[in-house]
């Protein structure tokens, strides 16, 4: 009788060691549970920043197209208004050069002080 009643006293103690594993197996599946969501979170973080990251990068694209079409045209601009100097120095010179012929032939264009 007192080997029943031994292996009765052990069966219980394994069924309370086996409950208490397999509690221990719960706790570690939920630990993981909770790791995985928090996991899904950051991921999802990551994956917002990303899209941000990339609507940045293209607003950064056109920006520096509209940069570069305005280079472009202030090169134009600043070419035409060259070119405009350019040709009001030759009729400036032109001008300037009939008035000294004019008063090499009718003597001095400034008046004569009394």
């Amino acid at each position: 009788m007192r080997t029943g009643s031994n292996d009765a006293e052990e069966v219980g103690r394994t069924t309370a060691e086996m409950r208490q594993a397999i509690k221990q197996v719960a706790d570690i599946i939920g630990e993981i549970a909770a790791a995985s969501e928090e996991q899904g979170r950051g991921i999802e973080q990551v994956n917002r920043a990303v899209g941000q990251i990339d609507e940045v990068t293209q607003q950064n694209a056109a920006l520096v197209e509209q940069a570069a079409a305005a280079a472009q045209l202030l090169e134009e601009q600043a070419m035409k208004l060259n070119h405009t100097v350019s040709l009001l120095k030759v009729e400036m010179e032109q001008a300037t050069s009939s008035a000294s012929t004019s008063t090499g032939q009718f003597g001095s264009a400034a008046p004569s002080a009394i």
